[in-house]
């Protein structure tokens, strides 16, 4: 973003725009926490960041992605990749006792329990180490292979180094499964660590910043004679997969590692009711400075292993468990002045510059201010005194009024015309930000737009940083994105800059090469078209197949009362508001050159789909529920149905592919039988959820569901008979089920 007069960094309202640098910077973090062992931010910053990208997906539902579900770091490119065989996931987190309410409530609604019910369950708690998740493969009760966690899926073979560590046994008992894998955290205590560095220290040799990184560093060397000399320990806590049961509790499973020579952390322990949870982590604060290794956390779990398994996983993280992470840290410090960024789609953001004051370990002098509503909600002027808190930003965010200044500067006000370009500002009828109306001619806008084209979730160029976006808009070499592919034709202009040598060019060049074939989805992504995010390309993506009839439809959708209007409007997912922005980008002859262009310069492939996702048994249906389910719980048959590859709404239309009718179905029942749509009952969504295939089952006849005709009294006998032939007839053979939407 550009902030004027002074550049700082982006701290974006628009709800795309903040995924989108969400993403960024959690991708970017997890990298360097996981995969270099070097974090860039407080646990607090992460799991701030990690909270409102939740929240905001939440919100926007048209956001989500895949990306965002993901965990850690890709492994290291100097160890062997080990394929995790059950995903090494994170924990959703909680920060207070509301949090972790909320949490039971909705287990207890997935499960289909009342609240009272789901309070006598049992939980287990123990202490969150903050240290490496790794996993530990035994085959006939030997130690086969050690991995790291990486990014969830794959992980770096670190096997020999593991097998240094004093707590983890190489052979288990004889009442061992035949394969099984055991998950725990490698760390160091304090006391070992103060002790490591000191030798570090007298041996001339880089010292650590903390016991995490210590632990981290030590055991992702690739000479395991070092992790040998490491004081590293290791505490068992979970089974990530097993060939045959092994208990029926997870306490009961905690102590069966006991009993194979594991080591448990001694504070764990089994909570008899949920309601003892609050308890547990405010005994466990009070302790954690004494504790002989660091924390920064609680996890509690469900402890009924048969209720975790069908609780199951949402996304990146289980239903069955949450981290309670302890608190961030606060600070306060005086507001000195408030000054403006402009965002790519034109969003006006305010930045609040503060005196520079320590949280955390982090020196900090600018915080977001979000908009106008939250400005005039915290009512900060400069001068105050203000609170802050690291949240989920290099940008921290303003808490509230600590102390007004003595004499109290005017509120802020927002001006009339763009700080960058001078165009109009306007605020849109029930929207919280201001926009410049400036578009393509405001220079913040373009630059801003740019870097988002080349971005990681766009076209993902490597050597194309921001930085270098940056100068190449000023020294007139780029103006457009289709510029970009344009820059072999100013080669020498190029090796011509300061800090550009030929190599650095050529990579470069080599770079945009390597990206002239994008997929449609990347390619609508990277336009940065308002309300279009991961989602809702390969929303649009999907629904038109290739370049040319996309290109097309958005040119003819400008008019707002053509068909092609209509359709891209009636797109699931997408609807009047999404479409009127995307008809709006290409309403501006600029970007529908541009779109022209890059057409022209790339090769432009359709998106491909998942590799599983044709094998899924429900893949391309669309399903409704309907009526009250008495074997499941609503929200648990919908998790089925998305895990056996389908798309669950909660309205019945013409796309519609199937209907599951519970007790008590109405209006949905009677609408698919009007329109055709197959339906079947409970019963039969039972089999089918445990692998029975849909053509095999009995469906609920269309009749079954619709109102009796009333026959008129000069209907004849032979009349009534041939009309209660055809309604059994149309029993025996009810309509086939339509073929999937094209959408």
């Amino acid at each position: 973003m550009t902030s004027t007069p002074a550049q700082s960094l982006p701290a974006p309202t628009d709800p795309e725009e903040r995924h989108a640098e969400l993403l960024a910077q959690i991708s970017r973090w997890d990298q360097a926490y996981h995969g270099l062992d070097a974090p860039e931010v407080s646990d607090a910053v992460y799991d701030e960041a990690r909270r409102e990208l939740t929240l905001l997906e939440e919100q926007h539902p048209a956001l989500k992605q895949a990306a965002s579900e993901t965990v850690g770091a890709p492994p290291h490119p100097a160890f062997s990749t080990v394929a995790h065989r059950v995903p090494m996931l994170s924990l959703d987190n909680v920060f207070q006792p509301e949090d972790f309410t909320r949490f039971v409530s909705g287990a207890a609604r997935f499960l289909g329990l009342s609240q009272e019910a789901m309070d006598g369950l049992a939980f287990t708690a123990e202490p969150k180490i903050d240290g490496l998740s790794v996993s530990l493969t035994y085959e006939n009760g030997q130690l086969v292979r050690g991995a790291t966690r990486g990014d969830g899926i794959q992980g770096e073979d670190v096997t020999a180094n593991l097998r240094t560590l004093k707590d983890i046994p190489q052979t288990l008992g004889p009442d061992a499964p035949d394969f099984i894998e055991i998950r725990g955290e490698v760390f160091m205590s304090k006391e070992d660590f103060l002790q490591l560095n000191a030798r570090q220290e007298t041996a001339g040799e880089k010292t650590f910043a903390n016991p995490r990184n210590a632990a981290a560093g030590s055991l992702r060397q690739l000479d395991a004679a070092v992790t040998a000399t490491r004081p590293l320990s290791f505490f068992a806590y979970a089974m990530g997969y097993s060939s045959a049961p092994v208990a029926q509790t997870h306490m009961a499973w905690l102590e069966k590692l006991r009993s194979w020579g594991f080591v448990v952390n001694p504070l764990s322990e089994t909570l008899s009711h949920a309601s003892d949870v609050p308890a547990y982590v405010e005994r466990l604060t009070r302790e954690r400075s004494g504790l002989a290794y660091d924390i920064d956390g609680v996890v509690f779990k469900l402890d009924d292993l048969s209720l975790q398994e069908r609780l199951g996983f949402a996304g990146r993280a289980p239903r069955w468990a949450r981290a309670w992470k302890f608190p961030a840290e606060q600070a306060i410090t005086r507001l000195q002045k408030i000054e403006l960024q402009v965002g790519r789609t034109g969003t006006l953001t305010p930045v609040a510059h503060l005196e520079p004051v320590n949280v955390g370990g982090v020196l900090v002098s600018r915080a977001t201010l979000h908009n106008e509503d939250e400005i005039q909600r915290l009512d900060v002027r400069p001068g105050d005194l203000v609170r802050l808190q690291r949240a989920g930003d290099v940008i921290p965010q303003i808490l509230g009024l600590e102390a007004p200044a003595p004499e109290r500067a005017p509120p802020f006000v927002f001006p009339s015309h763009c700080p960058v370009c001078s165009a109009p500002t306007e605020r849109p009828e029930g929207e919280a930000t201001w926009r410049c109306t400036g578009g393509l001619h405001c220079e913040a806008q373009v630059v801003e737009r740019l870097v988002h084209f080349a971005s990681r979730n766009a076209f993902d160029i490597e050597g194309l940083g921001e930085r270098s976006i940056r100068l190449f808009y000023e020294k007139g070499l780029i103006r457009t994105p289709a510029d970009i592919f344009r820059l072999h034709e100013k080669r020498d202009q190029l090796t011509a800059l300061e800090g550009w040598g030929e190599q650095s060019v050529d990579n470069l060049l080599q770079a945009i090469r390597e990206r002239r074939t994008v997929s449609l989805s990347r390619l609508i992504y990277s336009l940065g078209i308002r309300r279009v995010g991961a989602r809702n390309s390969k929303v649009l993506a999907r629904a038109y197949g290739d370049f040319a009839p996309w290109h097309t439809a958005m040119i003819e959708a400008v008019a707002p009362d053509s068909t092609a209007r209509a359709a891209l409007a009636g797109i699931m997912g997408l609807g009047e508001t999404t479409a009127a922005d995307i008809a709006a980008f290409f309403a501006t002859p600029e970007n529908a050159e541009l779109v022209t262009q890059l057409g022209q310069e790339l090769d432009i492939q359709p998106d491909l789909p998942a590799a599983n996702a044709t094998e899924a048994p429900l893949s391309g249906h669309i399903i409704v529920f309907t009526g009250t389910l008495t074997a499941m719980a609503r929200p648990e048959a919908k998790a089925i149905a998305e895990r056996l590859g389908a798309q669950v709404s909660d309205s019945v239309t013409r796309r519609t592919t199937l209907v599951i009718i519970g007790q008590k179905a109405g209006s949905k029942a009677k609408k698919a039988a009007e329109l055709g749509i197959t339906v079947i009952d409970e019963e039969n969504w039972k089999f089918l959820s445990e692998g029975a295939p849909l053509e095999s089952l009995p469906t609920v006849a269309p009749e079954a569901l619709l109102p009796p005709k009333k026959a008129s009294s000069s209907t004849s006998k032979v009349q009534a008979v041939a009309a209660e032939q055809a309604e059994e007839s149309a029993a025996a053979h009810p309509p086939p089920s339509p073929p999937p939407d094209a959408h």
